[in-house]
């Protein structure tokens, strides 16, 4: 199968005035900062327009320039604070206002619908977010399952 590769920089735009204009949109994700929710190369989530968004909330923001899909940590007045579900430590901080879209479902190996807002998944994330202090060991056995694998080896053979 042929991929089409675009850079970032020529696909956020595009995302965010489709956003702007309440489409939903479904991008691919790259990179382990979402394990064991999202995982790279087997997973794509469907974004709409942010609107309000609360603690759990997966969205995207941007952060120091780059577009970021991360889980919203905790928000005071006009700021939030993100922590990817796969990072053990830092948090992004930025404005409200550049949050973008909101994530309301992850589509599991490209078809399998789960959506986040469901109280099964809110309990999951919430048992996550408790288990910040384990989350090294935890990460370290997801890697090692054959799924987490056959993912990074997609992205290295790309």
């Amino acid at each position: 199968m042929d991929k089409l590769v675009i850079d970032n920089d020529i696909l956020f735009p595009e995302v965010l005035s489709l956003l702007d204009k309440g489409k939903q949109v479904v991008i691919p994700c790259k990179g382990v900062s979402m394990l064991p929710f999202i995982r790279q190369g087997l997973d794509t989530v469907k974004l709409e327009k942010a609107g309000s968004v609360k603690r759990g909330d997966i969205v995207l923001f941007v952060y120091k320039g780059k577009y970021v899909l991360h889980r919203v940590w905790k928000i005071e007045r006009d700021t939030a604070l993100m922590m990817g579900d796969g990072v053990l430590k830092n948090r992004e901080k930025c404005r409200t206002t550049d949050i973008y879209g909101k994530a309301v479902e992850i589509l599991k190996n490209g078809s399998r619908p789960v959506f986040p807002d469901s109280s099964v998944e809110k309990l999951k994330a919430e048992l996550w977010r408790l288990l910040l202090p384990l989350r090294r060991y935890l990460l370290a056995a997801i890697r090692l399952l054959p799924e987490y694998r056959r993912s990074v080896n997609f992205f290295r053979n790309a």
